[in-house]
């Protein structure tokens, strides 16, 4: 079998487990990512939660702004440079973060492996996914 598709079903597996608890919290999988780089360090720009997650500020604005009209964070212009947005959480996002701790828990239980075993697996997925965004040596 080719690494993609294990890595693709991977993915979906671990979405199909993610995706009843994240309902029950009102988010969707894509703003539980943006809320977690917050978690790591509150205030960023949408350009740093985009690199972050390896993804394109265009993509991550949609889901800044649905996560702002939800109440979970807050959107703010830069006074230093009125093109760029800094994210904020507010009380409400981080309030949730508690709640979603119960499910890094069980996700864990699930998985089956150690705590040292995922480290090394997370380690090998981000080398992986580093070297196939370096540009093209051909």
């Amino acid at each position: 079998m080719q690494l993609r598709f294990s890595l693709y079903g991977a993915l979906i597996a671990i979405n199909r487990t993610y995706k009843p608890w994240l309902d029950s919290l009102g988010i969707t999988y894509p703003q539980y990512l943006v809320l977690s780089v917050l978690w790591e360090d509150d205030g960023q720009s949408i350009t740093a939660i985009a690199d972050r997650l390896a993804l394109e500020p265009s993509s991550i604005t949609p889901v800044v702004k649905r996560l702002a009209q939800a109440g979970f964070l807050r959107r703010t212009r830069n006074p230093a440079d009125e093109r760029q947005v800094q994210v904020r959480l507010t009380e409400k996002g981080r309030g949730l973060r508690a709640e979603t701790r119960r499910l890094a828990d069980a996700l864990f239980r699930r998985s089956g492996m150690t705590v040292e075993e995922l480290a090394a697996l997370n380690r090998q997925i981000q080398r992986l996914r580093d070297a196939f965004s370096r540009p093209d040596e051909d």
